[in-house]
């Protein structure tokens, strides 16, 4: 699943091909994503132009005029791309806007987990995030992090992966960002110094911003908004390294099932 690195990219992508564009029309494809539509939905976004793009978590917020906004979630294997309308249509297309500049906008989902929502106010498709998604981990204050589950006896995998607790973390950049700080994924939050919370704080956001400055993570299926791959795959520590040295230690990278998710990590160089 894409997660903050691999959104940014992609809104990155799509804020100079789709911003000040009109969308001439919308459509879908014969089999539906999760989320459907009311009928008014198609005619109030025909002509409307696109006014900015933002992220929120792993969601992208498209925001229209006269108010409306359209939010996106890439699922499993999302791809949303801006291609003139003359390039012939992969499989998968279940969702594209034709453009005024005679380009279209697409997503392609192979696995069809992803969505696209309308709002007549992007007040209410912003609303519903706040109340259940946490702060956003580029910007995550000191002491936030022990504050809100420095009591908790979750493991720190379980903990990262909670949306409500901080916005945007995937299995991807939990297990990398655990092996910068030195913390075992199924270490207890309640056992962490305040040092250690600060670590990974720390390791959180550098690993992120590296992250997106590579574009993210191409494991299988993700391309930014322009068609590109992510390269920060060729720098992971530990995530999808089984067996393979440690880069620090030589140890063998280790996994476990935590959370209902395999996490990676240095069973020598994580505590």
């Amino acid at each position: 699943m894409p997660e903050l690195p691999e959104v940014e990219t992609v809104v990155r992508d799509l804020r100079p091909r789709l911003v000040g564009r009109r969308l001439v029309s919308v459509h879908w494809g014969p089999k539906p994503l999760r989320r459907s539509w009311p009928a008014v939905a198609v005619q109030r976004l025909r002509g409307s132009r696109v006014e900015s793009i933002q992220r929120r978590g792993k969601w992208i917020l498209v925001f229209c005029d006269q108010g409306q906004a359209l939010r996106i979630h890439l699922g499993m294997t999302g791809q949303l791309t801006v291609v003139p309308r003359s390039e012939p249509p992969f499989d998968h297309i279940h969702w594209w806007a034709e453009l005024d500049n005679g380009w279209q906008w697409r997503l392609r989902d192979v696995r069809r987990f992803g969505s696209v929502e309308w709002f007549a106010q992007r007040e209410e498709a912003l609303a519903e995030l706040e109340q259940k998604l946490g702060p956003e981990p580029l910007a995550l204050p000191a002491g936030y992090l022990p504050r809100i589950v420095g009591r908790s006896h979750r493991c720190l995998k379980a903990v990262l992966l909670d949306q409500r607790i901080v916005a945007g973390i995937g299995n991807i950049y939990a297990d990398e960002a655990l092996f910068r700080a030195g913390l075992h994924p199924a270490r207890r939050a309640v056992s962490l110094s305040a040092q250690e919370w600060e670590q990974l704080r720390r390791a959180i956001r550098d690993v992120l911003r590296q992250a997106v400055q590579a574009r993210g993570s191409t494991i299988r299926d993700y391309i930014g908004g322009s068609g590109l791959q992510g390269k920060y795959q060729e720098r992971l520590m530990v995530y999808g390294r089984r067996g393979g040295p440690c880069s620090r230690c030589k140890t063998p990278i280790a996994h476990l099932r935590l959370a209902g998710r395999t996490s990676h990590f240095c069973p020598a160089c994580q505590k």
